[in-house]
């Protein structure tokens, strides 16, 4: 195959193996990117994300990630759900977490992609990765013309909207390279205007310290800060908002991944009376066990008390 066939190629068994879209770009340092990174941990918006802080320079160029970089492949992976299991409960888990953990799962599926990819070019210098590594993931997808990163922060599509997840292989082959898309937020602020937290600085500027999703996933104090209080609107892990509010998710449809289907005690649970148990198989496979029993129960006493 020369370049061309086998970019088409690449997309067409991508396509096979259930990602949403798949696009290419050139690897390249990202010198906007930075400037962007740079001012957003000086304010301090990763909060308590030390992590966030490490690899910068990684970071921003593939090239220090795989030796001989030359593209970056990223996908799309579908989590919308036949169902919202939370819109008329009590307390709400965010859509992405009610199947199994999407790291093992986007992860194997890449690595098919990459073994197809070395079928037809011979062995790579390449690694996969979903939101497991010092990647701005979403950079390389609006890059790559999978869709433009919206006020909110989240890669958006008009074809599909952004219930979904990305991955990306880099690897040491010219192959094609797609053109971004053009920006379609336009004056449009509703998820600047329903964050109940006010976690969406300015267009494309997001406090992290002050998120839903950072509360209730990656802070790991004991306890929420106070300033939050009858703020959460519900949520003990994650939080949807700013994608439910999005028009462009209109376009939304339900996956067609068996791993991404909940548990089937899911929409039934009381996460008021949620025993240690029932979160011992109920959440066994789910991101939701990042939190552990005692954080996800710090989220919901936090949550129900503020209601209360």
């Amino acid at each position: 195959m020369n370049k061309s066939e086998l970019s088409l190629a690449i997309k067409n068994k991508a396509n096979e193996l259930g990602f949403l879209a798949c696009g290419i770009s050139k690897v390249e340092f990202l010198e906007q990117e930075a400037k962007h990174l740079e001012n957003w941990l000086e304010k301090g918006y990763h909060g308590k994300m030390a992590y966030m802080e490490n690899h910068f320079d990684k970071r921003l160029n593939p090239a220090l990630l795989v030796d001989d970089a030359s593209s970056v492949i990223s996908v799309l992976v579908n989590y919308y759900p036949k169902k919202d299991l939370f819109e008329h409960k009590e307390l709400k888990i965010s859509k992405y977490a009610y199947g199994q953990d999407y790291h093992l799962v986007i992860r194997k599926r890449l690595q098919e992609l990459l073994e197809f990819i070395e079928e037809h070019s011979g062995e790579r210098s390449a690694r996969c990765f979903t939101d497991s590594a010092p990647v701005l993931d979403k950079a390389w997808a609006e890059r790559a013309g999978l869709g433009w990163i919206g006020k909110n922060g989240n890669l958006l599509s008009t074809k599909v909207g952004s219930f979904f997840f990305l991955g990306e292989i880099i690897l040491d082959l010219e192959l094609d390279y797609d053109q971004p898309t053009t920006d379609h937020c336009g004056t449009c602020t509703r998820c600047i205007d329903a964050c109940p937290t006010d976690a969406i600085v300015k267009a494309n500027v997001i406090d992290g310290s002050k998120c839903i999703s950072y509360l209730t996933i990656e802070l790991k104090d004991e306890f929420i800060p106070t300033q939050f209080n009858d703020k959460m609107e519900n949520w003990v892990f994650g939080c949807d908002i700013c994608q439910d509010v999005c028009p462009w998710n209109r376009f939304s449809q339900p996956h067609s991944f068996d791993e991404f289907e909940p548990h089937s005690d899911l929409g039934e649970v009381d996460l008021l009376d949620l025993s240690e148990d029932a979160f011992k198989t109920i959440f066994k496979h789910s991101a939701v066990k990042r939190t552990k029993f005692k954080g996800l129960k710090r989220n919901i006493e936090f949550t129900a008390n503020k209601k209360a």
